[in-house]
């Protein structure tokens, strides 16, 4: 697979002419519509070729996938070879398109539930992709109870894709994480056993595999009661054969102030929790100044801190799906950017004629436009060299892989490139 740059004078029968590849695989790559034009600076995925060779005396398959410069897992895998030492001279074998060069990664996605039909048409788009999904969110009561959450759809329809559900619980009440209800229970010994008593009724309920917890605005004086009740929550499950993780802000260092960092011990969770996902996004957010959403610099230095304190193959790094549009100029409690998708964020191109850039420090794409009621704008989305960059950086520390927010925005780019970069973990077994 190649990531091109579109350029003036561009059309998709000159960029298949220049890459030797039929337009219709371009067109079904990229979800495009044939009778849209491209944009200056719109990235494309192309998808290369495989070809045939007919091994020859004194060849293995570890010495021809080095040749050919493809990974011996695909090799193995397109040609569902199951004893790699038996291969012998005037065999043909396929030679799979440069992919699967990063090995292997576990993936996870939120997805916030809607309608059925809806549901079952974002999970079955990109199930296939994903090692666990995570419908958001069940909520704490002051009781210690759980909110109910209609995501029968979205984990049926992941299942039949062998990804596994995992439960979310959160402290959300109302429109915000609140910071007085973890308190009470983080400092009520039966509140929390009432709560870990529901969850596990949660999990057997809907054979979720295990449970994410999300638990923000702590008061940072409950550090270590928060750490408590992970180890009294873990020591429940594991017996039971479910993983436990919890999401963490983003930080540089050890903070222990602060309500949205100063709580999330990340040595303890990494000792904890079988697995964390770190929230690295929201540098750009709807009703902060413009900027991009995961900017790769600041997002290494968060890793390279957490991979610092925490197991690598425990870490799941945060991705945003989304961009958001600002109107200028950004006045601090003004109007919110509008979060919208990468193939939203094209087309919003193309409707006001603008040129896509990219800012190589945060590896990131934007554009200016101006609406029709002559008002600026700035956009800050992802796109396939966006992305791309994220999990070059997740394989360099050797990660246990990514966790997407949120699935409904289309963005297929996204998933061409995670598929040619690497194999996807799933641990639901095949039968």
């Amino acid at each position: 697979m190649n990531i091109y740059v579109v350029i003036g004078g561009d059309s998709i029968w000159s960029i298949s002419q220049k890459f030797g590849v039929n337009p219709e695989n371009i067109i079904r790559a990229n979800a495009l519509d044939p009778n849209e034009s491209l944009v200056i600076g719109q990235t494309l995925v192309v998808p290369s070729t495989e070809r045939s060779y007919m091994v020859q005396p004194g060849d293995s398959l570890w010495n021809i996938a080095s040749r050919f410069g493809v990974s011996l897992e695909s090799i193995i895998s397109v040609n569902n070879i199951s004893d790699p030492a038996q291969i012998y001279p005037g065999m043909m074998i396929i030679i799979p398109a440069q992919s699967k060069n990063y090995g292997y990664i576990e993936t996870n996605a939120f997805i916030q539930p809607g309608s059925p039909e809806r549901d079952r048409n974002l999970v079955s788009g990109v199930a296939r992709y994903l090692t666990y999904l995570t419908p958001f969110s069940h909520q704490v009561t002051e009781d210690g109870s759980l909110t109910p959450l209609n995501d029968d759809a979205a984990v049926n329809t992941g299942r039949n894709f062998r990804t596994a559900p995992l439960l979310s619980v959160t402290n959300i009440s109302g429109d915000n994480f609140d910071s007085n209800l973890i308190q009470n229970i983080l400092n009520n010994e039966n509140l929390q056993n009432n709560l870990i008593d529901n969850i596990v009724s949660e999990l057997q309920a809907k054979s979720y595999s295990g449970v994410v917890i999300d638990f923000e605005r702590i008061p940072p004086a409950d550090r270590e009661k928060y750490n408590d009740f992970l180890r009294k929550l873990v020591a429940r499950l594991h017996p039971m054969g479910y993983v436990v993780g919890t999401a963490l802000a983003p930080k540089t260092y050890d903070i222990t102030t602060g309500s949205w960092h100063g709580a999330h011990d990340y040595r303890a969770h990494g000792e904890i929790a079988d697995f964390v996902i770190i929230m690295t996004y929201e540098w750009g957010w709807s009703g902060g100044p413009p900027m991009a959403v995961a900017p790769i610099n600041e997002v290494r230095k968060v890793i390279n801190y957490a991979a610092s304190v925490i197991p690598a193959n425990k870490i799941f790094m945060g991705m945003p799906l989304y961009g958001y549009d600002w109107t200028l100029p950004y006045i601090p409690g003004g109007e919110f950017a509008e979060a919208i998708g990468n193939q939203e964020a094209i087309d919003r191109a193309r409707r006001y004629g603008a040129e896509i850039k990219y800012d190589e420090v945060s590896q990131s794409p934007y554009y200016n436009y101006i609406d029709e009621q002559r008002r600026e704008h700035v956009v800050w989305f992802e796109d396939a060299r966006s992305v791309s960059e994220k999990y070059k950086l997740s394989s360099e520390y050797g990660l246990r892989g990514v966790s997407y927010w949120a699935l409904g925005q289309p963005f297929p780019q996204n998933w061409q490139v995670l598929d040619n970069m690497f194999f996807i973990e799933k641990v639901i077994p095949d039968v």
